[in-house]
């Protein structure tokens, strides 16, 4: 089921495929008025993440471009939602942006439900979107098994038999092996843990022998040869292990899994100002150096994209993702 509807998640795809010419409007004398104090960037997550160290990379050449200070704020708790939530209830003057992800714009709809004290769409402005981040599929020399093949071979003949470990319910990295799991008809156990390095432990001392991660987490462990990444479930291979076939290699077109991240204001912002921190955004994600350093973390840019065509991604994924979400039977605790 989930193989026919995959293509409609590729991000880079989506947000490239129509021009660009919408995002460069709006009145030239709000532009230039704005900034006039410093921008404050919300993080809705702990210090030392991926969301945290891909806007920390992006913001020193985003204050060069706009002029004036952009200050990072990390206001963590809830999956998120906490941080998000401040910044739908902040000024609408240009002041505050919030760094979203699919985790606080999409999967904690399936997961919060109408508990969720915000609306992903309503209550904020889709600006730019910034990095994608894949999810790769790794197993434990111990299971015997050497590709994606062979684990799909051993899940479709032991039903429920095997575990699978990931950083916790709901998130993305669960999500993508509930995908998984869908489109090669087959089940296993989830065991969520709380947060990826106690994952990790269990994974290198085979108390789990599966496990849905980034390719950060993943890849001095691949090299070293005590795990065995099968597949990045994106379109690209990961500059990290390079030797990882992309699921479409290792036999499963279609399927792919990921997290994004990218920039949101306030809904009520100016268009004007909305347009320009957009144009800031691409610019410096465009910058050779900028994107070097993202790589480098395995955090892929997001270069393109106007505000128009990262709502309506945003609207896509929600349609595609939030049904996942809850047939996988995650809460919010």
């Amino acid at each position: 089921m989930m193989l026919r509807r995959r293509a409609a998640l590729a991000l880079p795809a989506a947000l490239l495929a129509a021009p660009m010419a919408a995002s460069v409007a709006g009145p030239a004398l709000a532009q230039a008025d704005w900034p006039t104090r410093p921008v404050r960037i919300v993080v809705p997550f702990a210090a030392g993440g991926s969301t945290d160290v891909s806007t920390r990379l992006l913001a020193p050449r985003i204050q060069e471009i706009l002029g004036q200070s952009v200050v990072i704020e990390n206001r963590g708790g809830a999956g998120g939602t906490i941080g998000s939530d401040s910044v739908a209830r902040a000024p609408k003057d240009g002041s505050v942006f919030l760094m979203g992800t699919i985790s606080t714009h999409v999967l904690a709809v399936g997961l919060y439900g109408d508990r969720l004290p915000y609306d992903p769409e309503r209550d904020f402005i889709a600006v730019a979107p910034t990095v994608m981040v894949p999810i790769c599929i790794t197993v434990h020399p111990g299971l015997g098994v050497t590709d994606l093949a062979g684990l799909i071979a051993l899940l479709k003949a032991n039903p429920g038999k095997y575990a699978y470990g990931t950083g916790g319910a709901g998130g993305s990295a669960h999500i993508g092996a509930v995908a998984f799991l869908n489109a090669i008809g087959a089940e296993a156990t989830h065991v969520p843990y709380r947060g990826s390095a106690p994952m990790l432990t269990d994974m290198l001392a085979g108390q789990v022998n599966i496990c849905f991660d980034t390719p950060a987490l993943i890849a001095p462990h691949h090299a070293a040869g005590k795990l065995r990444c099968l597949a990045v479930a994106t379109d690209a291979r990961s500059p990290l292990m390079p030797d990882v076939p992309t699921a479409a290699q290792a036999g499963l077109p279609g399927y792919k899994a990921y997290s994004w991240f990218g920039l949101f204001a306030p809904a009520g912002t100016p268009d004007a100002i909305v347009t320009r921190m957009n144009a800031a955004v691409r610019q410096a994600l465009l910058e050779p150096a900028t994107a070097t350093r993202l790589r480098e973390q395995d955090l892929p840019p997001i270069a393109e994209g106007s505000p128009a065509q990262f709502a309506a991604f945003l609207k896509r994924e929600l349609a595609e993702w939030v049904p996942v979400v809850r047939a996988s039977g995650a809460t919010a605790n």
